[in-house]
Formats: C-alpha cells, sequence, structure tokens
C-alpha cells in the first residue's frame, strides 16, 4: 500500500468514530426530568443533527429534536445549529464570492 492510501484507510475509522461520539443519545428523561432543555442545548442538537439523523435511521432509541424543551429559545437554537451546518457559515460562501470575483476579474483582462 502506498502511504497515502495507508493515512486514507486509517482516518477513515477514526472519522466514524468521532462522528458517531457526537449524537444525542436516547431521551430517558423526556417525562421525568424538571430542567428542560434551552438555547444552547438546542444549538448543540442542531449542529449535531446530520449525525444523529443518520444514527436515528438505525437506532429508534435515538431522535433528532428534544421532546423536553423550553420551547421557542430551544427551537431558535436548534433552527441557527441546523443553517450553521448547512449554510457553509464557516466560510464557504466567502470563497465562492472570492473565486467569482478572481474569475471576472481575469476576464477583463
Amino acid at each position: 500500500m502506498t502511504k497515502p492510501r495507508l493515512a486514507l484507510t486509517a482516518l477513515v475509522p477514526v472519522a466514524v468514530l468521532v462522528l458517531a461520539s457526537c449524537a444525542a443519545g436516547p431521551n430517558d428523561v423526556a417525562q421525568t426530568s424538571t430542567e428542560a432543555a434551552g438555547f444552547w442545548l438546542g444549538l448543540w442538537h442542531g449542529l449535531i443533527s446530520p449525525i444523529t439523523f443518520l444514527i436515528s435511521l438505525f437506532n429508534q432509541n435515538v431522535s433528532i429534536y428534544e421532546v423536553h424543551n423550553s420551547g421557542n429559545w430551544y427551537d431558535f437554537g436548534f433552527m441557527l445549529g441546523v443553517s450553521t451546518i448547512f449554510s457553509g457559515v464557516l466560510g464557504g460562501g466567502a470563497a465562492t464570492t472570492s473565486r467569482a470575483r478572481s474569475a471576472r476579474a481575469s476576464r477583463k483582462e
């Protein structure tokens, strides 16, 4: 095996384990807990929602959304987390805009 292929073979299981460790677990205290999930937990659940969704397809004890939440603040945090993951807030949009400007500038020359 070549070095890049060996590195990729080692990296894939590590990446799977890291992603699986982020998933939310089953909600055993949905009816018994007195403390509701708030904004910060909603934000976290929104950020890990793609991973949690994949796990929920194979495990019926895992759900994406916390049923025992504080209402609108949890919803706001959840949607903020989901939109952060799926909109490319981490620089994806800026990179596209930069490439488009660069391409237009090179066509003008």
